[in-house]
């Protein structure tokens, strides 16, 4: 269902976020951020300053960190929400089996051209992050996922269910994380983890509902 939240310009991380990545990749990441960002600034001019949009740029330097520090052969990752691509294609390039799905059939494209540009493998399916069925039932018994916007759900398209996924990220909508903690324990595999990012706290890792990081 791609959701992101309201926020200010995103802080660009200190510091080295690909420390230890060989040479070769870290230069295939360096032009990547570049280009995302670009196309970050071109989106907010062009479209947002025009009307609105959820789609606000992640701090790609701080996510790329926690996926370095994650990483591990084999892995399937799944980006919700992923817009531009640019979070799915770090993940392919620091060798996950990466994929990301995305509401705006727009922004779909534009992530399947950045991809092209940049000789990534990684994969993008148009809908919701949803599964189809799915309720959220809090204890609170407010049930409203948080997300903005509806379709059909993504799966079906990238040919995976939730639960085929090892390392899952989400930027959330203020109040969504626990929806997406939900989603993961209803629907994900064991020992799947979750990545949240935005707050104060920058990014959290869940697994099996327990913080990590």
């Amino acid at each position: 269902m791609g959701s992101y939240p309201v926020s200010t310009e995103p802080r660009r991380d200190a510091g080295d976020p690909a420390a230890g990545v060989d040479d070769a990749t870290r230069a295939r990441l360096d032009a990547l951020l570049e280009e995302g960002w670009d196309m970050w600034e071109r989106f907010d001019r062009e479209v947002r300053l025009e009307h609105w949009h959820p789609f606000v740029a992640a701090d790609y330097e701080r996510v790329l960190r926690t996926l370095v520090a994650l990483r591990a052969p084999g892995l399937r990752f799944l980006e919700w929400g992923s817009a531009t691509g640019v979070i799915t294609i770090m993940a392919d390039m620091l060798g996950y089996e990466a994929y990301g799905i995305e509401l705006d059939a727009e922004l779909v494209r534009d992530a399947r051209e950045l991809a092209a540009r940049h000789g990534s493998g990684a994969r993008f399916a148009a809908g919701s992050f949803i599964p189809s069925g799915y309720r959220y039932t809090p204890p609170g018994g407010d049930g409203r996922h948080g997300t903005i916007g509806e379709g059909l759900s993504g799966y079906v398209e990238l040919n995976h269910p939730l639960d085929d996924f090892d390392v899952i990220y989400g930027y959330p909508w203020d109040g969504e994380a626990p929806m997406m903690l939900d989603l993961v324990r209803q629907y994900g595999a064991p020992g799947a983890r979750l990545l949240v990012h935005g707050g104060d706290e920058g990014m959290r890792v869940f697994r099996d509902g327990k913080r990590e990081l």
